[in-house]
């Protein structure tokens, strides 16, 4: 198994790809612990991964305590970090002339911040353990502006996100951490939830299936073979890089 031995941190691990991406983690022999925002469904996450594998944290990610206390749990429990998922984020389109001072710092806070910090937290503890991966969630909206889903702000926390894997890249090599990230377009995540009501989720996914050149929108499967590439192994001289995980759509439509 490619992960035997291994202990991963998976941020967003309650549901969506994160959930999928800590229930690979575990089936490949990892154990695994996931951070989230709430304790109710981290709780049943952990339920249906095998609760002996599987550790949980419930806080915001734009405080840096969090990402302190996930490692901290890492360690107690399971005897240290390897792994990275750097998963958590946040979506909602809004023209930009709509922004709020609150609305910017809410993709920031969690997008780019929660990133930067979650990553310097688990990378000091890989460094105890001679090395380690870390695998971004990133986004193509920060590669590529989409008119029918105005997202600056959103998109400018990804940026930074896919920056700080080339300068991470680069720092911590000489430790033995390899930093990649991959970029997806649109994916069926309980994302859409947040901002759309439930009758619309379907409609608007459907409706994005044409926009991708492969003919489907994602599946969480899909970004998690992807990261499950990343981290193992196989990519052992892969690191600063970000890969759209796309469908073809940054290759042009």
């Amino acid at each position: 198994m490619r992960f035997s031995d291994k202990v991963a941190i998976v941020t967003g691990g309650g549901s969506g790809i994160g959930l999928m991406a800590a229930t690979q983690l575990v089936s490949e022999g990892a154990r695994v612990v996931i951070v989230g925002r709430r304790g109710d469904v981290l709780a049943a996450a952990a339920t249906a991964i095998g609760a002996a594998s599987v550790a949980t944290l419930a806080g915001d990610l734009a405080d840096p305590r969090t990402a302190s206390k996930a490692v901290a749990l890492a360690t107690t429990r399971f005897g240290g970090v390897d792994l990275l998922f750097n998963n958590a984020g946040v979506f909602a389109p809004k023209p930009f002339l709509d922004h709020m001072p609150e609305d910017f710092d809410h993709f920031v806070d969690i997008i780019l911040k929660g990133k930067f910090f979650m990553a310097q937290a688990a990378a000091k503890a890989m460094i105890a353990r001679g090395g380690g991966a870390i695998v971004q969630t990133g986004s193509m909206w920060a590669l590529q502006a989409i008119a029918a889903t105005p997202s600056s702000a959103y998109s400018a926390a990804n940026a930074g996100v896919h920056q700080m894997v080339k300068n991470l890249a680069i720092e911590l090599s000489a430790h033995k951490i390899r930093i990649n990230a991959v970029a997806p377009a649109v994916v069926e995540t309980p994302v859409f939830a947040t901002f759309l009501a439930p009758e619309q989720v379907k409609e608007t996914l459907k409706s994005f299936n044409a926009f991708h050149p492969l003919g489907r929108i994602g599946q969480p499967c899909d970004l998690v073979n992807a990261m499950l590439f990343l981290a193992s192994d196989a990519a052992s001289w892969i690191t600063g890089t970000v890969l759209p995980v796309d469908g073809g759509v940054m290759a042009g439509r």
